[in-house]
């Protein structure tokens, strides 16, 4: 059987044409969402305490064993339609042991079944940390949301328990900028992902500057929704959102790949700011705006317990545990009987559009039922 069937083929470059991560190439191929993507967290320990992390709550100072990496790859190869697998944290490579003997031989299984991978990291480890991951890896995901040390050490550390000094924060910044233009250099697709929040929404055209020099791939940027670890953060309102994006926009190098995503901006809304704003997008060279996977075509699996969750942060507990049951079985599970998915399932094809996710629903649309609207303007 060919598990890759009605999916545009695997071998070519990801780029602003190809991002296999988009549920929206599963859904047109299928005619319904399909679980394409599986993303595992590998770690809950990580050497930094940011204070924007959606999964802050769970991080530990100490951890068990993982579940044994044959059940994981099992699970994997019961998976009917996968594409891509994403490997995430806490800070996946805090331990050398855990990228030796988990990490690398995730990204090998993929790399054999040519299926395309990504790992989240700070990157602010010895860059020999990051090196046996240069022949398999498909994109490094890092996040940036700094202008300077300072920033680095505000934002990066605001959790922490205990004072950081600013020397350790700043030889931590400087080793991070310094893997990834190396990494960068040696190959590897780096993606810096910047968040729309109350720090960054004014300094979102430096920040993007920064990440031109560093040599990344792609600027990723991402309207940040308190939830879980940072459900206290101020919140933006959507006119602020829409200039952050439109001052972003004017400023960006037009080579770089942007990559825009989770936006709370829909062409079946009645309000030309959003139309204007969603055209532009569209039209902007080497720009995309891709839907969001959690819980349309990605599951995620605790690599301690084996328990499954549809998506990284609406507060929806474990859905199931592959250890009793096949992923592709809980995903439709999810799919077709979850109430929330229910209140979100919507599709329209005209704008190319999957819908909000759960955080954008109940923090900007709370009474709306997309699935009775309509695109008014493309």
């Amino acid at each position: 059987m060919n598990r890759y069937a009605g999916l545009a083929a695997v071998d070519s470059a990801i780029g602003p044409g190809k991002d296999p991560w988009d549920p929206i190439h599963s859904l047109r191929a299928f005619g319904r969402h399909k679980l394409t993507s599986v993303e595992m967290t590998v770690t809950n320990l990580c050497n930094m305490r940011c204070e924007h992390c959606a999964v802050g709550d769970s991080l530990v100072f100490k951890e068990p064993e993982h579940i044994p990496l044959e059940l994981m790859l099992n699970a994997l190869d019961q998976v009917e339609h996968l594409q891509t697998i994403s490997i995430t944290g806490g800070e996946p490579s805090f331990r050398r042991k855990t990228v030796e003997e988990v990490i690398v031989p995730l990204l090998k299984y993929a790399k054999s079944k040519g299926i395309r991978s990504q790992m989240n990291s700070n990157l602010t480890l010895d860059y020999e940390r990051y090196e046996p991951l240069l022949p398999y890896l498909d994109v490094m995901h890092i996040s940036f949301n700094y202008t300077s040390a300072l920033d680095f050490h505000e934002v990066g550390f605001a959790r922490n328990p205990h004072p950081v000094n600013e020397d350790v924060a700043y030889k931590m910044y400087n080793k991070m900028i310094d893997n990834t233009r190396k990494l960068s250099e040696a190959g590897m697709f780096i993606s810096a992902e910047s968040m729309i929040n109350y720090r960054t929404h004014r300094k979102l055209p430096e920040i993007h500057r920064l990440i031109v020099e560093m040599g990344c791939q792609r600027h990723e940027v991402h309207p940040m929704y308190a939830a879980d670890f940072a459900e206290n953060l101020p919140k933006l309102s959507l006119d602020e959102i829409r200039c952050a994006i439109s001052d972003l926009l004017d400023a960006r190098d037009p080579e770089l790949w942007m990559l825009f995503g989770t936006l709370p901006f829909f062409a079946c809304n009645d309000h030309s700011s959003d139309a204007e704003l969603l055209r532009r997008l569209r039209t902007e060279k080497n720009v995309t705006v891709r839907n969001d996977p959690d819980g349309r075509n990605r599951v995620n699996v605790n690599m301690f317990t084996g328990d499954v969750f549809v998506t990284d942060f609406a507060a929806i507990p474990s859905f199931g545990n592959i250890k009793e049951r096949r992923l592709d079985d809980i995903f439709d599970d999810w799919l077709d009987k979850h109430p929330l998915n229910q209140r979100v399932n919507c599709y329209c094809e005209a704008a190319s559009c999957c819908g909000p996710n759960l955080l954008v629903a109940d923090m900007y649309y709370n009474n709306v039922d997309f699935k009775t609207r309509k695109a008014i303007t493309l």
